[in-house]
C-alpha cells in the first residue's frame, strides 16, 4: 500500500467517525494514531463527554470483532480471560473464551475493578496473548484495548498501577465542546441519529497494512537520540519520582511515525516527537509529593523539560 492509498483509507475512517463525533478531531486523530501504532489508548475525562461513544464510532468503522467489558468491583479475572469447564460427555476440560478474544476491546471504567482483575490485562496488552490454565492462546490481529476512566470520582475506584499505565500507548483527554458544537450535538440527537447505522469502511487486513506502512516510516538516528534524551531527562528530573521506561520511548517513536503518516510524510521530524510527548508520556510520569503539593502537573513538568533539550536539526 502506497502513502496516498493509506491516507485515503485513514480519511475514510475519520470521516465515518465524524458522523457521530462533533468537534473532537484532535481526539479522533490520537485514537487513529494509537491504532496505526498497534497501541492501546486510555480515555480519561469527566462523565458525559463522549468517551464510550468515540470508542463505539471507531469500532463500528472497522470490520473487526468488538467486545465491551463493564468493569465493576465484583468482576473477576476469569470474567475477562475466560475459563475451563469440565465436559461430562467428553470427560475433558473445555476452554470457554472470555471477551478479550476479540479485536477491539472497550474496558469501560477500568479503574472501578480491583487490582487483581486489572492485572489480568497485563499479558494481554503487552504480549497480545492469553494464558489460562497453563495454555497460551494468541489474540486476533489487529488487537486494541480502549479503556475509559473518570478522573474526578474516587469512591469505589482503584488507581491504575504504573505497570498498567505504562502499557497504554497514549492517554486522550477530550474536553468540553464549544457552545456551537454542543448545539450541533443536541440537533443531531433531536434528529435521532443512531450509532448503529454506522457501517464498516475498512477491513482487518487493510488495518494491518496501514500499521505496516506506519512502521516503515523513516526515523533518523538523530530523532531516536532526541527521544532517548527526553527519556533520560525524565529519570533525573527533581520533580519526578519515576521517569519513563524504554517501552514509553518505543511508543513515542511509533506514534511519531504514525503522525508523520497522517501528515503525508515518509519520515519523522522533531515536531512530530514534540507533538506526541504529552499524550504519550504525561500519564506515565509520577510526581514527588512536594511537587504535587506545590500544584505542579505532569504536563507542566514535561513542557518545561522539553524546553531544555536541544531539538535536532
Amino acid at each position: 500500500m502506497d502513502q496516498q492509498q493509506a491516507l485515503e483509507q485513514i480519511h475514510n475512517v475519520r470521516q465515518n467517525m465524524q458522523k457521530i463525533m462533533v468537534g473532537k478531531d484532535a481526539a479522533v486523530n490520537l485514537l487513529l494514531i494509537a491504532l496505526l501504532s498497534k497501541g492501546h489508548a486510555l480515555l480519561e475525562d469527566v462523565p458525559g463527554i463522549g468517551k464510550t461513544t468515540m470508542v463505539y464510532s471507531l469500532s463500528k468503522s472497522l470490520a473487526c470483532s468488538f467486545a465491551r467489558i463493564q468493569f465493576t468491583p465484583d468482576v473477576m479475572p476469569s470474567d475477562i480471560t475466560g475459563f475451563s469447564i469440565f465436559n461430562m460427555k467428553t470427560q475433558e476440560f473445555e476452554f470457554r473464551p472470555g471477551p478479550v478474544l476479540h479485536q477491539i476491546i472497550l474496558a469501560d471504567e477500568i479503574n472501578r475493578t480491583s487490582p487483581k482483575t486489572q492485572s489480568s490485562l497485563l499479558e494481554i496488552m503487552q504480549e497480545h496473548q492469553l494464558t489460562v490454565d497453563g495454555i497460551t492462546y494468541p489474540l486476533p490481529a489487529p488487537f486494541m484495548v480502549l479503556a475509559t476512566q473518570n478522573p474526578i470520582e474516587h469512591a469505589g475506584t482503584f488507581p491504575l498501577p504504573e505497570a498498567q499505565l505504562d502499557r497504554f500507548c497514549l492517554s486522550i483527554h477530550m474536553g468540553y465542546p464549544t457552545v456551537e458544537q454542543e448545539m450541533t450535538i443536541m440537533t443531531r440527537v433531536d434528529e435521532c441519529p443512531d450509532i448503529t447505522t454506522l457501517q464498516p469502511v475498512i477491513l482487518s487486513a487493510t488495518i494491518m497494512e496501514l500499521q505496516e506502512a506506519a512502521r516503515k516510516i523513516f526515523c533518523a538516528d538523530s530523532i531516536k537520540q532526541y527521544i532517548a534524551k527526553i527519556a533520560a531527562a525524565t529519570r533525573k528530573h527533581p520533580d519526578l519520582k519515576l521517569g519513563i521506561s524504554p517501552r514509553a520511548s518505543i511508543h513515542l517513536m511509533q506514534t511519531s511515525k504514525a503522525l508523520a503518516l497522517l501528515e503525508g510524510r515518509e519520515y519523522v521530524i522533531p515536531q512530530d516527537v514534540k507533538q506526541m510527548c504529552l499524550p504519550v508520556l504525561a500519564h506515565r510520569l509520577s510526581l514527588r509529593s512536594e511537587s504535587n503539593a506545590a500544584g505542579k502537573t505532569p504536563d507542566e513538568v514535561l513542557s518545561e523539560l522539553l524546553r531544555t533539550i536541544p531539538v535536532p536539526k
